[in-house]
């Protein structure tokens, strides 16, 4: 029992330091190791999983809308950086940059992949002549590299993975259904698959993606009030196929600029995912994405363990042939007890417990890692049990979520407000903006919170500006963030 309690006590609570509870059930179930460069990591297998299975729901969306997939270089000469000025602007802080190769000193330095609009740019003009090529649809799975002054393992990393969009189009009409059509996706992946709760509307100016017309966003509450911009979509104009001189022939024989897009989630998700559903018990892990969705433990005295095993393993064959991802831990060198701490701080959505008395009656115990709840079901229906659980420990994550969130979202009209509000609480709040830059800034600099998104559905509708008392344009949800 001793080292059982001491088991938990290694995970901070999240109550008495989060960032610390965040690195120490990253360690605690496994996901990662720092790499010895600075603010990189590895992706353990867990994690990666994780990042595999995201791919894989993702990618069935994207095909199904008509994207395909293709991959682009990752070293981008600096003269195409040039040739977008916003663009360049707002990522040179982060560009790392190869200046030899083999012996030799480059003619042109090239940028390590912050993300591609300008290579992709560049082959678009190439690929693009009649309207006949339009839409140009395709996805990059990539890792990309931004060199950060603050990292946090799968938050915020000097390298990450992820996939970049980069759509182009005839007209705005077009490429804006597309952008609109991405943000959806996104949204729809996030809350349905990963069970985080977002916040959906548009960025403000000052915070739009370098180069854009407009950037779109999906927000997430952590469970310390923090936000993570959990995925963006990008409305690029004819920006970049004026740059990068992307033309087509219209179907009245004019020559006219393409509309592009581009839009991406990344291995961030895998840290709000940790921060919006995990306690100080350790991960819990949403059912779709879990690497393992059930862990089978036989229970019971020596001299019943083989019967129990054999049946176990009978049952562990149903559940791998009906899809569900499911492992047996029949270790007899660990207690029952070790084990149930074991799977709960790994964040196991469903725990399944067997023993000589069920074995007697004929059921299985099913156990909820985000609940507690248990289950004796019969062996006979054990599939059908086990899918509905999985189902029910979904919506649970949901609407936990979901409601901690509503519990930590204020409200406020004025900037001392605001103040009071992010020194003393935790979460978001709905304030009037007047749509100045200025006023913008100075919330941020008075409180440290920034303009998370315009929503596009706000719960409350402010009339007036929080800091200089005009008339308000938007309703905006201010938070700190990550």
């Amino acid at each position: 029992m001793s080292n059982e309690k001491q088991f938990v006590k290694e995970i901070t609570p999240q109550s008495e330091d989060f960032s610390r509870w965040y690195l120490d059930v990253i360690r605690k179930a496994d996901l990662m190791s720092y790499s010895p460069v600075r603010g990189c990591i590895v992706f353990k297998p867990d994690s990666y999983e994780i990042w595999e299975l995201c791919q894989k729901e993702l990618d069935a969306r994207f095909k199904e809308t008509g994207h395909r997939n293709a991959y682009f270089p990752l070293f981008i000469p600096e003269s195409f950086f040039q040739k977008e000025k916003e663009h360049v602007e707002g990522f040179n802080p982060e560009l790392p940059w190869v200046t030899e190769a083999g012996g030799e000193k480059l003619e042109e330095r090239l940028a390590i992949r912050p993300t591609s609009e300008t290579m992709i740019g560049h082959m678009y003009a190439e690929w693009i002549h009649s309207y006949r090529d339009l839409p140009l649809l395709i996805n990059q799975w990539a890792n990309v590299v931004r060199w950060e002054k603050r990292t946090q393992p799968f938050l915020r990393t000097s390298e990450f993975l992820w996939q970049e969009g980069h759509t182009a189009h005839e007209d705005e009409a077009d490429a804006r259904r597309e952008t609109m059509q991405m943000l959806e996706i996104y949204r729809e992946f996030v809350e349905n698959i990963l069970a985080i709760p977002v916040i959906v509307g548009k960025k403000t100016p000052s915070e739009k993606f370098a180069g854009a017309v407009d950037t779109y966003s999906i927000e997430a509450m952590m469970k310390d009030g923090k936000a993570v911009q959990a995925g963006t979509s990008h409305y690029m104009g004819t920006n970049f196929a004026v740059a990068f001189d992307i033309k087509y022939l219209d179907r009245d024989n004019q020559h006219q600029f393409a509309h592009t897009t581009s839009w991406g989630v990344s291995t961030r998700l895998i840290g709000a995912m940790i921060m919006v559903h995990g306690d100080d018990r350790g991960l819990v892990l949403p059912p779709k994405v879990a690497p393992t969705q059930v862990v089978m433990i036989p229970i019971g005295p020596p001299k019943s363990r083989d019967p129990v095993v054999a049946r176990t393993n009978e049952l562990f064959a149903e559940l791998k042939q009906a899809g569900i991802r499911v492992k047996v831990d029949d270790r007899p060198d660990q207690s029952p007890g070790w084990k149930f701490n074991e799977y709960e701080m790994r964040g196991i959505p469903i725990r399944i417990e067997l023993g000589p008395r069920d074995m007697e009656k004929g059921q299985v115990v099913l156990v909820s890692r985000v609940n507690g709840e248990k289950r004796m079901v019969s062996q006979e229906h054990i599939v059908e049990e086990v899918k509905q659980m999985l189902e029910d420990v979904h919506q649970q994550m949901y609407a936990n979520a979901k409601a901690f969130a509503e519990e930590n979202f204020g409200s406020v009209d004025q900037l001392d407000d605001l103040k009071r509000f992010m020194d003393n609480k935790r979460g978001f709040v709905w304030a009037g903006w007047c749509g100045s830059a200025a006023c913008e800034a100075q919330v941020k600099d008075e409180t440290g919170a920034t303009s998370r998104n315009i929503p596009f559905e706000p719960k409350e509708v402010k009339s007036h500006c929080l800091v200089c008392g005009e008339k308000a344009e938007h309703t905006v949800v201010f938070g700190r963030s990550y």
